[in-house]
């Protein structure tokens, strides 16, 4: 499912222009991060993918859809979005309803909404929790739910947004498996972060923006070695890529696979 985004722009109501003049393809299975500072427009960006925005000039298509003539309850049928706040995405009585709303409303049949939701709740390890009120759960706990249902609905497309903020080590590891097995599956997932050293170990294609537009793109090792660029986003290269540099590497060090081979 491509993602091809021509000449877009986006101003807010109060004349904020957010995204100035951008151009993209997100071929299908590819997995991307955006980032770049608070305000850079990466939030905004991926809000026009799901019809929440539309552009003020420019086009958007999903696949064969232009996002202008399809509603926002048609295109969630390609793109699942993962909000940062769980509080804005959950409102059922408990886990197994909250993750089976989507795909029920995709209209799949009996037998597919039950095997997503069993599918889903093992991905995000909450098939103990079928039952549970979400908001008795920690926060931890309900962001997985909120990815739980997401998954569920099975789209060809995955959307996180800032999915590692205010999670512990345990849970950002539940999430970057998530990811992985998203990726065995051959969806395209794309990321907005601030979290840079999970970018480099989960995402292959890095796009870093600022003030509405794209300053860099292209492979995790290319884009996140290019430090004096990534400053002016004040996004740091991972920890790992600064030792390499100061250790005199001769590559680009994004993860730790990378500097164990490199040493």
């Amino acid at each position: 499912m491509r993602i091809e985004i021509k000449d877009l722009q986006f101003s807010y109501p109060a004349g904020v222009q957010a995204l100035d003049n951008i151009s993209l393809i997100i071929e299908s299975g590819e997995q991307v991060a955006i980032v770049g500072q608070n305000g850079a427009g990466k939030t905004t960006l991926v809000r026009h993918f799901n019809g929440l925005l539309q552009p003020t000039s420019g086009e958007i298509k999903i696949g064969d859809w232009n996002t202008r003539k399809q509603s926002v309850a048609k295109l969630a049928s390609r793109i699942g979005y993962v909000f940062q706040n769980p509080d804005e995405q959950l409102f059922s009585r408990n886990v197994k309803t909250e993750v089976a709303f989507g795909p029920k409303n995709l209209g799949y049949s009996n037998e597919q909404v039950e095997a997503l939701i069993n599918e889903a709740l093992e991905m995000t390890e909450l098939s103990n929790e079928t039952e549970t009120n979400p908001y008795d759960l920690s926060p931890t706990w309900r962001k997985m739910v909120a990815i739980a249902s997401i998954i569920a609905m099975d789209t060809p497309i995955v959307i996180f947004d800032e999915p590692t903020t205010g999670q512990d080590a345990a849970n950002i590891a539940r999430i970057a498996n998530v990811i992985k097995t998203l990726r065995e599956r051959g969806k395209t997932v794309i990321t907005i972060t601030h979290d840079i050293d999970f970018c480099a170990e989960n995402f292959e294609r890095v796009i870093a923006m600022a003030k509405g537009k794209i300053l860099l793109d292209g492979k995790a090792n290319e884009i996140l070695g290019q430090e004096e660029i990534l400053a002016t986003t004040y996004v740091d290269p991972p920890q790992l890529t600064r030792l390499g540099k100061k250790l005199g590497l001769k590559s680009t060090i994004i993860n730790e696979a990378e500097f164990l081979n490199s040493i």
